[in-house]
């Protein structure tokens, strides 16, 4: 599905979920239609008053689509569709672990596709503001990633949300 967010009209470059790294909670909602629903507690929990951001970056930034939250959370939460896929990816407040290792996993469609969000969320950082990447925590395209390294790795890069939210991106 082409999509124009914020300044971006593109098709989608986020595909799916690779994987889920964390050591809480998580919920997997199957319903009768196969759409896969994920929260992950915890690992992308914000600080409460920063939706405006979570739609900036999340929408914007990364391309998801935006979808309504149910009436009695309006206003607590946001709800973000990874491309026509089935999966989401819901942001919700809390309190966040400063600097935790664990992350999802965010599976790109191409090789091209993974360059360009790499440019795209390092100008974001570069850009700053209240929705930006944190500081010093996005890999700068053209640098090697900032994560473990070796050959059973896939082409792949990291960076930390605007609520210090480790996210990774692949092949």
């Amino acid at each position: 599905m082409a999509t124009t967010n914020g300044n971006h009209a593109s098709e989608d470059m986020i595909k799916g979920l690779a994987h889920v790294n964390i050591l809480v909670k998580l919920q997997l909602r199957h319903t009768y239609f196969g759409v896969l629903s994920i929260t992950i507690a915890n690992s992308r929990q914000v600080p409460p008053g920063t939706l405006d951001q979570a739609n900036e970056f999340y929408g914007n930034t990364l391309g998801l689509h935006s979808r309504q939250v149910p009436k009695l959370q309006a206003g607590t939460l946001a709800w973000f569709d990874i491309s026509d896929s089935g999966q989401q990816v819901h942001v919700a407040f809390g309190q966040n672990e400063t600097k935790s290792s664990r992350h999802p996993c965010f599976k790109i469609g191409s090789p091209d596709a993974l360059m360009q969000l790499r440019q795209r969320i390092w100008e974001h950082h570069e850009r700053g503001g209240e929705a930006a990447p944190q500081e010093q925590e996005a890999d700068k395209p053209g640098t090697q990633n900032s994560g473990s390294q070796g050959v059973e790795f896939p082409s792949r890069f990291f960076a930390r949300d605007y609520a210090g939210n480790r996210l990774e991106f692949s092949l």
